[in-house]
């Protein structure tokens, strides 16, 4: 067991460094190409600190995991809105002043539908999979769209300013690219062979572990850095099932759709309630924060009392 938890926890702090040098290595190798910068941040940056979560359902899905797969793409979900911006919103309220993102937050609502509508028969196939990577190419289009429309004042241009790395060379930037996308494959392998032993010996469903353990791991790179990527996080989660459908079709455990996924989709609507407001004052406050965190903490606490 203790051999199976310290290959979970280097797992995870390879992921984490992995996670890093690829978002330096893309953001710094598309800034040299001459990409714009909102452009980057809005699709690069956010897909590459989504990095994890992909590589981890990547790999579960090849080694037959795939319960393994869609419990830390939902688990991940919840983590992401309930844990990070939960926690962010405590430390500090969030005034999302930025349009650009309000207009992003009805994509992150039509991925979740479109996520409850694949998952209903509680079996997700190789089409499905597929549809939901279309899926990800109409969203990418669109905010291809929306970047070309912004307004040089959205608050946002300096937040994502400040996450793309400037300066570096562009042999610096694709080698930084290569050293982590390799790491987070070893960081993955390693994370979802110690998880799913951990899952064995505990006598838990990969599913369970998926939600927990490996969602909340995952989600450590986004609980370090600003709103911004948390909530462009969201947008990868048809990308992170879809890859792990189109490469191990699976048939779900009743409890995700009587459980896990309501209560995704009771955060998401609890996060467009809070912070989508057509006045443009959007703010998740302490009071919003602790409602999000103490939901997440009553999820986990629940799964662990089973």
């Amino acid at each position: 067991m203790l051999t199976y938890a310290a290959a979970t926890l280097a797992g995870f702090i390879l992921l984490v460094w992995g996670a890093d040098r690829f978002v330096l290595g893309a953001g710094g190798t598309a800034r040299n190409l001459g990409v714009p910068p909102l452009l980057i941040g809005l699709t690069l940056v956010g897909m590459a600190t989504s990095g994890p979560e992909i590589f981890v359902s990547v790999v579960a899905a090849l080694g037959d995991e795939p319960e393994l797969a869609m419990g830390n793409a939902i688990g991940s979900n919840i983590a992401n809105i309930a844990l990070v911006l939960g926690t962010t919103a405590l430390v500090m309220p969030i005034v999302i002043r930025s349009a650009t993102l309000r207009r992003e937050m009805p994509a992150l609502l039509a991925v979740t539908l479109l996520l409850v509508m694949v998952f209903l028969n509680r079996t997700i196939t190789r089409p499905e999979g597929l549809l939901l990577l279309m899926g990800l190419v109409v969203l990418m289009y669109w905010l291809i769209v929306l970047s070309s429309r912004f307004d040089p004042a959205d608050p946002i241009t300096a937040e994502i300013e400040a996450e793309i790395p400037a300066n570096i060379p562009m042999v610096s930037s694709v080698a930084w690219l290569v050293v982590g996308l390799v790491v987070l494959l070893a960081g993955s392998n390693l994370l979802v062979w110690g998880a799913h032993n951990v899952a064995e010996a505990m006598g838990v469903s990969d599913l369970v572990i998926g939600l927990t353990l490996v969602a909340v791991g995952t989600s450590f790179p986004e609980l370090a850095v600003s709103i911004v990527s948390a909530l462009k996080q969201e947008h990868d989660l048809a990308l992170v099932v879809g890859l792990a459908a189109a490469i191990r079709p699976a048939t779900l455990e009743p409890e995700l759709l009587t459980l896990h996924l309501p209560v995704m989709i009771g955060v998401t609507l609890m996060l467009f309630a809070i912070a989508y407001n057509l006045s443009g004052k959007s703010r998740i406050g302490r009071l919003e924060g602790a409602v999000l965190l103490a939901s997440f903490f009553a999820y986990h606490g629940y799964l662990a009392l089973r």
